[in-house]
């Protein structure tokens, strides 16, 4: 026996829900939808009709709005059948219910953004998505081409082996020598098997290192007499540490013809593979919208792909029966309840990460109007007490959740970074401290490559004191080499 504090399942659902990127909330919510009988969605056309009766000044609840509960219907807590005494605890829940759904529709509507696309943009969106296809990995493109080659059964048996070998970047993770010992297959019949899976596309494929991979490239252009054949061949490693006069000894020809060739080398692809890698085809759904309209920034959500939902009629009828069994009133009750619970969870989850939003362009309005270099340091901590809520609720909130501003599209834990003091006391985003070394390389001299500690002198003379080992931190994100690497001759 121990005492342990263990989260409520309708607790675990609120922070799934307010966790759930806009697309894969669609899909907990159509899972929901599935579980629960008792809810309904409100269909696109429903939404629209209910708007136009509210501009058009008219109530927007009446005795035939769909979430209103029966006028006339009372029920005896006791024995839950029709009676002339006062509304049971049960019947306030249905008043709440239409309370919270006229809420719901409120809320959509103050946030300028239609609820639900029109029927034609609907369609249209729906086509394109069931035209997109499952891409095809590297290894189905290399056993689909096997089946086109001349290789015969044992040979085939062969290459799916060696294809099964082969990670998702087009390397050969295992040596000839050590497939040959796992299966007893002769190391030479192989090797065989393996240079024709080197023919197949993407160029490059099946080899075991750098060089192999680049040389595979080169022969299938038929470039095995060019100068960056003979460097990769006879010169991988000073290559590698780009010690341009040592390749040109190595292979009597000038130091500018041989930065030509590294040029050349430069263009081809190190990684086969990357074309098959599933990253590629990745969809973003901006989750807050950020809008300049005069002066101001207005803050919206993505309230399009969340489904409006309500407690169904047919149901609600269901429990004013007098013929009604105490195990279906049990179970429906228990199934509105559930569904009441997910539709608060949904207007509170909208609301937090709008309120999240407001905050997030309200600290960082100079980025919004500039730019990445006036991203100011802001923490989760600062946030969560101006909403009202704990700094692990933010965290949730914003995990990859994505803000469509007018600088471009960022993840909203971008803007969450800490700070670097300046000599005027400010701080700076060390996110803008690395955009800065970032411009200060670009612009360098190719002949003379600036070092770390320039770097740090040239954030210094504009009130950034910073240390050396932290621009090498900033400059190996970047993916810039070291200044002896980047020297040109």
């Amino acid at each position: 026996m121990s005492l342990s504090q263990v989260l409520a399942p309708q607790l675990q659902q609120s922070l799934a829900l307010l966790q759930a990127p806009t697309l894969e909330l669609k899909a907990l919510v159509e899972q929901e939808l599935q579980q629960n009988p008792v809810l309904e969605e409100i269909s696109a056309a429903e939404i629209e009709q209910s708007d136009k009766i509210r501009d058009d000044g008219a109530p927007a609840h009446d005795s035939a709005d769909p979430a209103e509960p029966p006028a006339d219907t009372k029920f005896d807590p006791a024995t839950e059948k029709p009676t002339d005494g006062p509304v049971d605890d049960f019947q306030a829940e249905f008043e709440k219910l239409t309370q919270m759904d006229q809420e719901w529709r409120d809320h959509f509507a103050a946030t300028n953004i239609p609820m639900r696309q029109s029927q034609e943009t609907e369609e249209r969106r729906q086509f394109m998505f069931d035209s997109l296809v499952a891409g095809t990995s590297l290894q189905e493109s290399l056993l689909e081409q096997m089946r086109f080659s001349d290789l015969d059964d044992y040979q085939r048996s062969i290459a799916e082996m060696i294809i099964g070998s082969i990670d998702d970047y087009g390397y050969l993770k295992a040596s000839v020598d050590e497939l040959s010992f796992s299966t007893n297959i002769p190391a030479d019949k192989i090797l065989h098997v393996l240079k024709t899976i080197q023919t197949f596309h993407p160029p490059g494929v099946g080899c075991r290192d750098l060089r192999e991979c680049l040389m595979l490239q080169l022969e299938r252009s038929g470039k095995e007499k060019t100068l960056e054949y003979r460097i990769i061949r006879d010169c991988m490693e000073a290559l590698s540490k780009r010690k341009l006069p040592e390749i040109a000894r190595a292979v009597a020809v000038s130091v500018d013809q041989v930065q030509d060739a590294v040029g050349r080398i430069a263009m081809l692809e190190p990684r086969p593979g990357r074309e098959f890698l599933p990253d590629n085809d990745r969809y973003i759904a901006p989750e807050v919208f950020v809008n300049k309209l005069g002066d101001e920034f207005i803050v919206t959500t993505n309230n399009e792909q969340i489904p409006h939902l309500r407690i169904s009629n047919t149901y609600k009828d269901l429990m004013s029966q007098g013929d009604a069994t105490n195990e279906v009133r049990d179970y429906i009750r228990d199934k509105i309840r559930a569904g009441k619970f997910l539709i608060k969870s949904l207007q509170q989850r909208q609301a937090t990460i709008l309120n999240i939003g407001n905050e997030i362009v309200k600290r960082q309005r100079e980025f919004m109007e500039k730019g990445v270099a006036y991203l100011r340091p802001m923490t989760m901590v600062q946030i969560a007490e101006v909403v009202g809520v704990h700094e692990t609720t933010v965290s949730r909130a914003v995990s990859n959740k994505y803000m469509q501003t007018p600088q471009g599209v960022f993840e909203m834990k971008y803007f969450f970074t800490s700070g670097i003091k300046t000599d005027s006391g400010n701080g700076v985003s060390n996110t803008s401290v690395k955009d800065m070394v970032a411009e200060m390389f670009k612009g360098e001299n190719s002949a003379k490559p600036l070092s770390d500690q320039e770097i740090v002198k040239m954030l210094k003379e504009k009130g950034i004191v910073i240390a050396r080992r932290t621009v090498a931190k900033y400059r190996d994100e970047l993916n810039i080499l070291p200044s002896n690497l980047r020297k040109k001759y």
